[in-house]
């Protein structure tokens, strides 16, 4: 530990930090690769010998700082699109809608407000960002909220035809191809390489069937598994310590 000379308070290594507080330090690592193996919180907690309630503490405070590791910018072609999966009030006490049976459905057909937003975008590199960035269709504002910070200047921006992105593009001067998935276009030849948005609905294949296996994910942690599938796709963390030293902001995976 140490002491602060002028307020005479002391911390160590990990204050500050989002493993602040947390104990049992000799069995982290251990549940580190539970989590890099994607294990379900009682499968985790049994395999370290901890409280289903500790393991499920520690996979959102272990995750905290990984949602955050991202790209600076994309570059080159990015493509970029929405997929929607169902609201989630998970292991809330309280619910401002009905309860659903085991899960449920949407009362409604198509992209409605039950509905979470996860906005994907990706380059040719393989460099991701996601959000969540409400309920419902994908708008403008979102867009300049969670794809500009984004984008490099020189980006081309290749999307489905949805109105959102020709507005964004538009208004910020981005380059800006877009996809008629609706009427069966796929893929076209353009001045930078192919047209297309394969890479990013491959992407979100991927996510959907590894967030199957967790039954449901509530929608206040949903940045958190964002970041976590991130965190695995491509085997960008290899071992328990690189996703300690990631989980405590000390490197950025991307670099």
């Amino acid at each position: 530990r140490y002491r602060c000379r002028a307020c005479r308070r002391t911390f160590n290594d990990l204050t500050g930090t989002p493993l602040a507080g947390l104990r049992l330090r000799g069995k982290w690592l251990d549940y580190l690769d539970a989590l890099r193996a994607s294990r379900p919180v009682r499968a985790a907690a049994d395999g370290v010998k901890v409280h289903r309630n500790t393991a499920f503490r520690w996979r959102h405070r272990f995750l905290d700082r990984v949602k955050a590791d991202r790209p600076a910018r994309l570059n080159g072609i990015a493509e970029a699109d929405e997929m929607f999966i169902l609201e989630s009030q998970k292991g809330s006490r309280t619910l401002d809608r009905p309860a659903r049976k085991r899960g449920g459905a949407a009362s409604r057909r198509g992209i409605s407000r039950e509905l979470d937003c996860i906005l994907v975008a990706r380059d040719r590199n393989r460099q991701t960002i996601d959000a969540v960035t409400g309920r419902g269709p994908v708008s403008k504002l979102q867009l300049e909220r969670h794809l500009l910070p984004f984008l490099d200047k020189d980006v081309l921006l290749v999307t489905d035809a949805n109105a959102a992105y020709r507005a964004f593009a538009r208004a910020h001067g981005i380059a800006h191809q877009a996809i008629n998935v609706a009427a069966g276009e796929r893929v076209r030849p353009g001045p930078k390489g192919a047209i297309h948005i394969q890479n990013v609905n491959a992407y979100h294949q991927r996510l959907r069937a590894w967030l199957a296996p967790f039954h449901g994910v509530a929608s206040r942690y949903l940045p958190n598994y964002l970041g976590w599938r991130r965190m695995l796709d491509g085997g960008k963390v290899t071992s328990a310590d690189q996703l300690f030293r990631l989980a405590i902001g000390l490197i950025h995976s991307e670099r």
